[in-house]
């Protein structure tokens, strides 16, 4: 976009190489008449000198190369030699340049390779942290091998560097084996993040928020008058919906964790797993039932969807949403996995993120029935949580596979069902991890496996 001869903007689709020179085009206000001719096709095309391999060398010290978290080109190149960094990890870790929406990660990587020179290997293959030579693939299919007890049991056979590892690989290996061998295999406390050890999310003042699980966003009375009388109870000094339709009690003290976790419990409310890399809610409208749009009970679906994989680990947090017809009003479009009410039964949609990166969900596929959708959500994330690497969002994961792939693995029913009870088997004799520590099965320390009670409310209750 251009005005008076001065650049107003810029949107660049594919090659972005030439960003950082029209953002210096827009914020100089530079007078580009002399090149405007030739200004669409890029800066090689006016012979510049500037361009290509000396590009970032040229750039000056102050200028801005990450935005999200404000990071100058000079800052970047000082921390690579000072550190000795080799890797984008790395220059992510220390500076967090492109460690956020991840659009400057080219600039990054071309200032990583300028102040290297020849020492900088392109697409290096990162390992899984610094204790070890393998990578997160290979780590997985190590694991998928055979079944091991623990982390340490994991640690020996792959030959691992150090004798306890670090909180990144131990974490990573932890969550492999609750996939592949979950009645096997064991864990410690220090295997887990440190929400997940206190199953509750830890906040900037050291209190925590507590959220129990309202199934496909729907509540009770009696609900409601549990949380406003275990508020009251325990002093809690904020009460607020969530982004997700769930209700947060904010600023809970370490100490009353395990009484609020009772108390809630009592009345038949389970952890939400705010804090967990886990599925955290499912979005619904209220569809059919009430809307005068809605062509399927999107409020129905959203609460078995729930109930039936609500207690899972992920590899990362994992979200859904189910709309009761295509005006999507639960954005179930932007969710891990997603499920659009059409007249003739159901749309599935997987991938999408809502976050810093915006992505919109990658269609799988349409099914009649409502026993379709929840064999193929069962059977998606069995895929997700088998495949995809420790801490890899749905997003980029279905981007690197290729939602071809994804749809052949779930085409064919008889592997859709076996994963789908592959899924299920995983998920049997598990008890809510509230009500262990709520019955002191536990030391104060101690992690609890996540857990489920019976899929069914009135059980739960």
């Amino acid at each position: 976009m251009i005005k008076n001869n001065r650049v107003q903007g810029a949107v660049l689709l594919g090659d972005t190489l030439d960003g950082p020179w029209y953002l210096e085009l827009l914020q100089g206000q530079t007078d580009i008449a002399p090149m405007r001719d030739h200004l669409l096709f890029g800066r090689h095309h006016l012979g510049d000198a500037g361009h290509g391999p000396n590009e970032v060398s040229n750039l000056p010290d102050d200028h801005q190369v990450c935005g999200c978290n404000g990071v100058c080109k000079g800052t970047i190149q000082k921390t690579i030699l000072e550190k000795e960094l080799t890797t984008l990890e790395e220059v992510r870790t220390h500076t967090k340049a492109s460690a956020s929406c991840g659009s400057c990660t080219g600039l990054v990587e071309k200032i990583l390779a300028a102040t290297l020179g020849g020492d900088y290997v392109a697409n290096k293959v990162k390992p899984l942290c610094p204790c070890t030579t393998l990578t997160s693939d290979q780590v997985r299919e190590a694991i998928r091998e055979e079944p091991l007890t623990d982390v340490a049991a994991a640690m020996s056979k792959l030959c691992w560097q150090t004798v306890d590892g670090c909180p990144a690989c131990r974490q990573a290996i932890n969550y492999y084996l609750q996939v592949f061998w979950p009645r096997e295999s064991r864990e410690r406390g220090s295997d887990r993040f440190v929400n997940e050890r206190f199953h509750a999310n830890i906040q900037k003042d050291g209190t925590y928020s507590v959220v129990p699980r309202l199934w496909g966003g729907t509540t009770t009375p009696d609900q409601l008058r549990a949380i406003a009388q275990v508020a009251d109870q325990f002093k809690i000094p904020e009460i607020k919906f969530t982004g997700g339709q769930r209700i947060t009690l904010l600023g809970v003290k370490r100490e009353d964790l395990t009484a609020v976790w009772h108390a809630l419990g009592v009345h038949g409310m389970v952890s939400g797993h705010a804090y967990g890399k886990a599925l955290r809610t499912v979005k619904t409208c209220v569809g059919s039932r009430w809307c005068r749009f809605g062509v399927q009970d999107s409020e129905g679906m959203g609460v078995e969807l729930e109930k039936m994989l609500w207690n899972c680990w992920t590899p990362h947090k994992y979200k859904m949403a189910v709309s009761g017809c295509p005006r999507n009003c639960a954005e179930a479009t932007i969710k891990d996995f997603g499920v659009v009410a059409v007249e003739s039964g159901w749309e599935l949609h997987v991938g999408g993120n809502g976050g810093i990166k915006v992505r919109a969900t990658d269609f799988l596929c349409r099914v009649e029935s409502q026993e379709e959708v929840l064999e193929y959500a069962a059977a998606f994330l069995q895929l997700y949580r088998r495949e995809a690497r420790y801490l890899e969002r749905t997003a980029p994961w279905v981007e690197r596979m290729g939602i071809q792939w994804i749809q052949q693995q779930l085409a064919q029913a008889e592997q859709r069902t076996l994963l789908s009870q592959a899924f299920q088997k995983g998920q049997e004799d598990l008890q809510d991890p509230w009500q262990l520590r709520a019955q002191g099965m536990c030391g104060k320390s101690d992690f609890v496996p996540l857990a489920i009670l019976d899929h069914r409310q009135e059980k739960v209750a």
